[in-house]
């Protein structure tokens, strides 16, 4: 019993070994050394928070992976009204490295912003609620952060639970269903900060599509 303790320590979590196996990096050294992730349902045609926001980490040499319910993808409002001539970006599964940093969403709150690299998306221009991923490929600065379904995050007195509907909250960002979901994932993103000060302030993002 003490043996299979030891090797669950060291083994990585089923989703670390996933990004693994497709060449990406997973970080392994020290606590909160955040890998952060997001998994992307099959369907095309919905409008829910049906994918999901992770983080996988370790404190005091143990692994530990949080869930959160999340959308991946652009809402109908933003399929049917594209913000970008070129198409409504719907972000192309990978990872980038570092490209991640914690500044102001739309200029209202903290969270996890594209700054310091290039993403790149699939432009879906033909306004209809199916995302379509047979399409031209754009790579560039296009603001797609994570953030939450809310304009006031952090204020505790105005949760907001999970809502069947994205709204306007997903023009291409990665946005938690819920707020307490959000505030989880920015305790983790300054836990690391606070914990390896020395470390540049950048975060890795990592999207998984549904057949992971």
């Amino acid at each position: 019993m003490r043996g299979d303790q030891s090797k669950v320590q060291v083994m990585l979590p089923p989703v670390l070994e996933r990004i693994k196996s497709l060449g990406y990096k997973v970080f392994t050294s020290g606590d909160y050394n955040l890998n952060l992730f997001g998994i992307r349902s099959p369907e095309t045609t919905s409008g829910a928070y049906n994918d999901l926001l992770g983080c996988a980490y370790k404190v005091d040499g143990q692994w530990r992976v949080d869930y959160w319910a999340a959308t991946t993808d652009p809402s109908i409002y933003y399929r049917e009204n594209p913000l970008n001539v070129k198409g409504t970006a719907i972000l192309v599964p990978g990872q980038y490295v570092g490209v991640y940093k914690v500044d102001l969403h739309a200029g209202k709150y903290l969270a996890l912003c594209q700054r310091n690299g290039p993403v790149t998306v699939w432009r879906d221009d033909n306004r209809d609620e199916v995302l379509d991923h047979d399409v031209p490929e754009d790579t560039g600065y296009f603001g797609i952060n994570i953030h939450a379904s809310s304009s006031t995050p952090y204020d505790q007195t105005r949760d907001r639970d999970e809502d069947s509907d994205i709204g306007r909250f997903s023009a291409g960002c990665q946005v938690h269903a819920t707020t307490t979901g959000f505030r989880a994932m920015m305790d983790l993103v300054n836990k690391q900060i606070e914990t390896h000060p020395t470390w540049k302030k950048a975060f890795t993002y990592t999207l998984l599509d549904g057949g992971w």
